[in-house]
């Protein structure tokens, strides 16, 4: 597993055995700066990483950088995830969108949705038939609201998906084997007292199906990057460490990492 670490944590890109034991920093490039997406490309099963230098990085087994981009001005990029086209898309901060990227990372991003069309994005996954979900959230300048949105395959808003959670502050957003959406959520964000939770929604019309916990609030502080793993497991890297549910039954696993410091922004499984 692979989870990065901004603010006030490692700032590095930090490799963890099956067992959970920290190897250490995945690789010493100096590109790698506050590196906050990650994904890996189904074709040639590179590691993608978007930096907070403002490039996007493809590294391989062996931590080596492989390809990468120029310095994009203004890129301050968030989560990444692969789209149906096979680009590699990358949630955009200050514009408020996504932008997507060659897998080849030598030519220019083109914006999947218009700047601005959010007002501070928190998380994008595409779901089984090629809807775009895009969550929307509190920004570090408190700007933002708290809902997800879907796109259809022409990039239009879809209408009939619409989630309406009171309790709902979004951080990250992955879709589930059973196509629903999964939400981390921080209510109210950066509160002392916030309520963290992992909440799933429908795949059809967006309504709250469930909502997974901890055993208690300490296990998922500040919870951000989602992915799921074997077994039916749901992962989210959080403050300190990285937690582990049972999707089926919903049943909170504890910490499969435990790693005091850690400001974890995303995990993913990347094979030796």
């Amino acid at each position: 597993m692979q989870p990065t670490a901004n603010g006030d944590g490692f700032g590095q890109l930090l490799a963890f055995a099956d067992d959970g034991k920290l190897i250490g920093a995945f690789s010493d490039d100096p590109r790698i700066v506050d590196p906050r997406g990650l994904g890996v490309d189904p074709v040639d099963g590179l590691l993608f990483v978007n930096s907070g230098s403002n490039r996007i990085l493809a590294l391989d087994r062996c931590g080596r950088v492989v390809r990468a981009t120029k310095i994009v001005d203004g890129l301050n990029p968030g989560g990444g995830n692969f789209g149906p086209d096979g680009r590699y898309c990358v949630g955009l901060r200050s514009e408020r969108t996504i932008m997507a990227f060659a897998p080849r990372l030598d030519t220019a991003g083109e914006y999947v949705l218009p700047p601005n069309v959010v007002p501070f994005p928190r998380g994008f996954a595409f779901g089984q038939d090629g809807t775009l979900f895009l969550a929307t959230g509190i920004g570090p300048s408190r700007e933002g609201d708290n809902t997800i949105l879907a796109f259809d395959s022409g990039r239009r808003i879809l209408p009939s998906w619409r989630v309406s959670d009171p309790d709902l502050s979004p951080l990250d957003l992955a879709i589930a084997p059973n196509g629903n959406v999964v939400a981390s959520s921080e209510y109210p964000f950066g509160a002392e007292d916030a309520v963290t939770t992992i909440r799933e929604y429908d795949r059809a019309d967006g309504h709250l199906v469930r909502i997974l916990t901890p055993r208690s609030p300490a296990g998922l502080q500040k919870p951000r990057g989602l992915r799921f793993g074997s077994r039916g497991r749901l992962y989210c890297v959080a403050r300190d460490g990285i937690v582990a549910f049972n999707f089926e039954t919903g049943e909170y696993l504890d910490a499969v990492v435990w790693l005091p410091g850690l400001y974890g922004q995303a995990v993913i499984f990347f094979p030796d």
